[in-house]
């Protein structure tokens, strides 16, 4: 069965996560419009500026009718920006950024820092398999590798959340040290959301991931 996944076309790594998601298997579609959002099986929130995604939202008439399709059940996958507009409460955000909720979880904006910040590293991720011919470092099973660009970590989940990713607890270089231990990628039934941006890694496994979520 082929289902269409909609990627918020507002900001960020739109035609990124379309090619991974097509190449998981989905037919895609960029949502700008509150009828193109009642169209799609699914949809991908894509990082960016969670700030300014929150304004576009209400600029184009998109934040209730998600809302409530999210209140619904469609299933959403956040990465970076999108976890932060996933996510019920927020830690360091401006006073009048609002989010779409539904993922009980506490998200720490900007919790690993400025741009220059950024890092990848490999980790475990629950429920992912082997990928062939992978990364050195990163053959053992269900490893990712993860890219961080200004990135939020999940401080705290609710009873219904699933950690899927967490950063080693161990000190390695070019990853914080107050970061250790930080949960890094959730899902709570049909929501899935990830600080990192699989999309530029040139590995579909997370999306396919959502692509079996969202056929339920």
């Amino acid at each position: 069965m082929t289902i269409t996944i909609g990627v918020l076309a507002l900001q960020g790594d739109v035609r990124e996560h379309r090619a991974a998601l097509e190449a998981a298997g989905a037919r895609t579609v960029g949502v700008r419009r509150p009828e193109e959002l009642a169209a799609v099986d699914g949809l991908v929130l894509p990082g960016g500026e969670s700030t300014t995604i929150d304004k576009l939202l209400r600029i184009f008439e998109l934040d209730e009718p998600l809302r409530a399709r999210i209140a619904e059940g469609l299933p959403v996958y956040g990465s970076c920006a999108g976890m932060i507009l996933l996510a019920d409460r927020i830690l360091g955000g401006t006073a009048d950024q609002r989010t779409l909720g539904g993922l009980d979880v506490t998200v720490r904006r900007n919790a690993f820092g400025r741009q220059v910040d950024s890092f990848e590293t490999d980790l475990a991720f629950a429920g992912l398999a082997p990928q062939d011919g992978g990364r050195a470092g990163a053959e053992r099973a269900g490893a990712v590798h993860a890219v961080f660009i200004r990135a939020p970590w999940v401080e705290e989940v609710g009873p219904g959340v699933e950690v899927l990713a967490r950063i080693p607890d161990h000190e390695a270089p070019g990853i914080p040290a107050a970061a250790a231990g930080r949960i890094v990628a959730v899902q709570q039934g049909s929501l899935l959301a990830t600080s990192f941006h699989p999309e530029i890694s040139g590995d579909a496994r997370v999306h396919e991931l959502f692509v079996r979520i969202a056929k339920g």
